[in-house]
């Protein structure tokens, strides 16, 4: 049985799916949030092989909730269900760790194959998605990918903060700060804080 969280601030939309979902053999729908930080909670106490998770909900960024439920090691696979399809939008939640990105004009079908899919580890995206990601990837083939909270952590780097100024404006510890700005170094193939917020600069991140 795979057991499915479902977070979208619209009860309507959150009893259609529990109901084309409950219809569908092996899938279980074990819990509903309304917000990112309910849905961060709910997926902590629950443990759901799958969240399905909408991006623009009060309380937070959806992407920001991606983030920092994947960071925290949850064994959950989420996907994006959503009416966005921007570059930014796509990018965001797929650095963010999103195992999938799909438009809410799914067929229910179409949507519980996507839900077996990821929760075999494959990575599901609607079409449209998928093409843009490939042309974004063809135009700027060797750019580097920062997360959103890598992005975040130096732009402050390059205003002058230092690692726990920047811990205290983003409520993470000093010692994650560290490890951000490492990954960051590491994608942009630097070694020091100078040289990644001027390579980002260049790439157009920052």
């Amino acid at each position: 049985m795979i057991r499915v969280l479902l977070a979208d601030d619209h009860p309507v939309v959150r009893q259609g799916l529990a109901a084309m979902l409950g219809a569908e053999e092996g899938l279980a729908v074990v819990g509903e949030a309304s917000s990112g930080p309910e849905a961060e909670a709910r997926a902590a106490a629950l443990r759901p092989d799958i969240v399905l998770m909408d991006l623009r909900m009060p309380g937070g960024d959806g992407v920001e909730s991606i983030e920092r439920m994947t960071s925290a090691g949850l064994p959950c696979r989420i996907i994006v269900l959503t009416t966005y399809e921007t570059d930014t939008d796509i990018l965001r939640a797929v650095e963010a760790g999103a195992a999938g990105y799909l438009l809410k004009d799914v067929t229910p079908g179409e949507l519980a194959g996507a839900i077996r899919a990821a929760a075999r580890g494959e990575t599901v995206l609607a079409p449209s998605v998928a093409a843009r990601l490939v042309d974004r990837l063809r135009s700027r083939p060797d750019a580097p990918r920062l997360s959103e909270r890598e992005t975040a952590v130096l732009r402050l780097v390059a205003q002058g903060c230092t690692n726990a100024e920047i811990g205290r404006r983003l409520f993470i510890g000093e010692s994650t700060v560290k490890t951000h700005l490492l990954r960051a170094f590491g994608k942009l193939d630097v070694t020091d804080r100078t040289a990644a917020v001027t390579s980002a600069m260049r790439h157009g991140l920052l």
